[in-house]
């Protein structure tokens, strides 16, 4: 299994020499997104929707020709696509427009593994409207308790908003399930992808879903960009999120109208060049090809889990089987941040602390957790060398 040696010389930061474990917060570019980044930044850069001068028209072609290769990528229909600053933006924007409409006394369900970004928007709901949350457990394997979540269902639930897979634990939700059981109250579903849409492939029909929000940074797509899929009904239905330039229709004093979906959810200037090498990203992975992607990472991931259990003290948080490449750990008597300083001498870079999910620290009464997440580009060499440090950094702090 040699892809990631092969991928590897498409990312020009690996020059550097640094061992990168932390593509769960973001990603690497490789050089056909940084090409791109440059080119409609050097040479054809205005912006979009506005003007039918050369580059204007170009650079609006380009923008909505990703907006099509995010549609395919996902099965949707492109005008269901909308470009957001980041997922977090894109659930706010659920929580605000979707949030306005539900009636008081309804109920949403998160889970206890949700990020940061899936909890607060429905706590600053709740602030506004006579609304409850309800939580989801998490068992001690890191699995979702389903049988707690079906009980937590009534005919009061507006929305289930929940992670694709854990951004912590790894752990891989079973949305056939959650979908299934939610459906019979009529309630609607909202999934994070985040963590889940660069290592499997997601159908947003199949799955049978109202939302799905995911940010361009963790897949090989430069900040500043985020998607907001929604089913067009509903986004037809609920009033915009932002106002401004874009998405009006007509504008008065007296009134406005708004544009149709997707822009009506787009005010003022979009990210242009991000939401553009986001397409390019995609293009990028299409070509490997997702199902040799998610095989190699399991694999990297598999041989991770067995030397890091090798290893006297190591406690792993998430056992499930079914997984992402997701690994977090604690090490019995030793603080996470003294031994990632360690191994950031060394050039390892791994993710330590909560990880915006302060209420599963809470579940596993724990502060922090030192995290490795892999990707495409990962090697043998790289858990090698991140197994070699944190072996080093042990014998330094025991």
């Amino acid at each position: 299994m040699d892809l990631g040696y092969k991928l590897r010389q498409d990312f020009p930061i690996f020059k550097n020499g640094i061992c990168y474990l932390d593509s769960g917060a973001s990603s690497q570019k490789p050089q056909s997104v940084i090409d791109k980044q440059n080119y409609y930044t050097e040479e054809v850069y205005a912006n979009v929707h506005r003007a039918t001068y050369t580059i204007a028209q170009k650079i609006t072609d380009a923008y909505e020709e990703s907006r099509k290769k995010i549609a395919d990528f996902i099965n949707a229909d492109p005008k269901e696509v909308i470009f957001t600053k980041s997922a977090t933006e894109a659930i706010n924007l659920v929580a605000h427009s979707f949030g306005s409409i539900i009636p008081d006394g309804s109920e949403i369900i998160l889970s206890e593994m949700e990020h940061h970004a899936n909890i607060v928007p429905w706590q600053l709901l709740k602030n506004r409207k006579d609304i409850s949350l309800k939580i989801i457990p998490v068992l001690d394997n890191g699995e979702l308790d389903y049988d707690e979540y079906e009980k937590l269902l009534t005919d009061k639930t507006a929305l289930v908003a929940i992670t694709h897979i854990s951004n912590v634990l790894g752990t891989i939700v079973d949305i056939d399930r959650i979908v299934s059981s939610a459906k019979k109250h009529n309630a609607k579903v909202l999934v994070d992808g985040s963590q889940a849409i660069m290592h499997q492939k997601v159908d947003v029909k199949k799955l049978g879903i109202d939302f799905y929000t995911f940010t361009g940074h963790k897949l090989y797509a430069p900040t500043g960009v985020g998607v907001l899929w929604g089913k067009s009904d509903i986004l037809n239905s609920i009033p915009p999120f932002l106002g401004g330039g874009d998405m009006i229709d007509t504008v008065s004093f007296e009134k406005t109208t708004f544009a149709e979906i997707p822009i009506k959810f787009e005010a003022g200037t979009p990210p242009i060049v991000p939401a553009i090498c986001l397409g390019e990203a995609i293009d990028y992975i299409s070509n490997i090809g997702l199902d040799k992607i998610n095989e190699y990472e399991k694999y990297l991931y598999k041989y991770a889990f067995d030397e890091i259990t090798k290893i006297k003290g190591v406690r792993v948080i998430g056992t499930v089987e079914n997984k992402a490449p997701i690994l977090s750990f604690i090490v019995e008597g030793i603080h996470s941040y003294d031994i990632s300083e360690l191994m950031n001498n060394e050039n390892v870079c791994v993710r330590v602390g909560h990880h915006c999910a302060e209420p599963l620290m809470k579940r596993f009464n724990m502060l922090s957790t030192i995290r490795v997440s892999l990707a495409l580009y990962n090697t043998i060499d790289d858990i090698d060398l991140f197994i070699n440090s944190l072996k080093k950094s042990l014998r330094i702090l025991g």
